[in-house]
This record gives C-alpha cells, structure tokens and sequence, in this order.
C-alpha cells in the first residue's frame, strides 16, 4: 500500500502586511497635499472710499434662477456684459448716470480722472455654477481689458507684460486708475 503524503499549503505572514499597510497609508497621508483654496478672491477696497456708496456709482448685476442676467433690471446676455461693465467702469464721456469721475494724482501717470464704481453682484440660489463662473470672467476681462489699453497707451506694454516683468509701481499705478471692486451679495431665494 502505498501512502501520499499530505502537503502543506504555504501560509503568508499576515501580521507585517497590517504593518506595510500602515507605513504605506501614513506614508501617503504625510507626503499629499490638499489644496484648500475654494472660490474666486474678492476683496473689498477700505479707506477713503469705504462707507456709503452713491446709487449712481454701483452697477446692479444680478442673475437669477433661470440663469438668466439682468443688469440694472434689463435683461441682457452674458456676452453683451463685458461691453457694459467696461463702459460703466470708465465713463468716459463723464455721463451723469454713470459713476462720479474725480481728479486724481497718480504717481507715474500724474493727474487722470478715475470713476468712483462699484458693481454689484448677486445670484440666486439656485443659479449655475457654470453661469456664476461666466459673469465672474466678463467682469474680470472687462477691468482686465480697461487696464490693458491703459497699459499701452502710458507705458507701450501690455498689462500682462507689466505684471510679468514685476513693474510694482507702474502696475500699482494701472490698478489706482481702475481698481477692481466688484460686490458680492448673499444669494437670495425668492
């Protein structure tokens, strides 16, 4: 008769596995970063223009459930925002149902008139992002356009070139001319 010999089966280690589990999750734990900026930075300009802001300096922007974009209570599209903004935020023609233009002393550019606006922005709670996102940029570009042209037309750069090459003081003075002030009020629900 012959006899079969049982085998073994081969067993793993199981307790430095936890062990390499552990060291492989700490691991990832201490070298991940998490990037903990959320949203778009407004900040609110203070000092000599803070406190109560005249009707004819701020522009209404509000944008509602249906995603839809009323400016001054007039309902425009999104693409015909920037053009708006840019004209309110410059008033070039010293219009008085725009903003109130003052003289002012501007190291670099010397004296220039600057508008005293603000726009206001407020959506609903229920807007789209993607909706909110686009308002933001046509907002941004219009002052970003503003500042370019101001840009070339005293320093024969563009405002990318001025930030890019750290021109702190010719930068400053383009952001005195036109300052970026734009409002965000809480969403509202009705």
């Amino acid at each position: 008769m012959i006899m079969k010999r049982r085998r073994k089966t081969p067993t793993i280690a199981a307790g430095s596995m936890a062990d390499i589990a552990f060291l492989l999750l700490v691991f990832f734990l201490v070298t991940t970063t998490v990037d903990t900026e959320l949203g778009l930075m407004r900040l609110l300009p203070f000092g000599e223009d803070s406190g109560v802001v005249h009707e004819r300096n701020v522009l209404e922007v509000l944008v509602n459930a249906d995603n839809e974009l009323l400016v001054e209570d007039q309902k425009i599209t999104i693409e015909e925002l920037r053009q708006l903004a840019k004209t309110f935020i410059q008033n070039a023609e010293d219009r008085a149902d725009l903003p109130l233009r003052v003289e002012k002393d501007i190291p670099l550019l010397g004296p220039i008139m600057v508008s005293k606006q603000v726009i206001s922005l407020q959506n609903h709670g229920r807007t789209s992002y993607k909706t909110y996102v686009a308002v933001q940029n046509e907002l941004a570009a219009a002052y970003h356009e503003l500042r370019d042209d101001l840009s070339k037309r005293y320093f024969n750069q563009s405002y990318d070139a001025l930030v890019s090459s750290k021109a702190k003081a010719k930068v400053a003075a383009i952001r005195a001319v036109y300052p970026q002030r734009i409002s965000e009020a809480e969403p509202y629900t009705q």
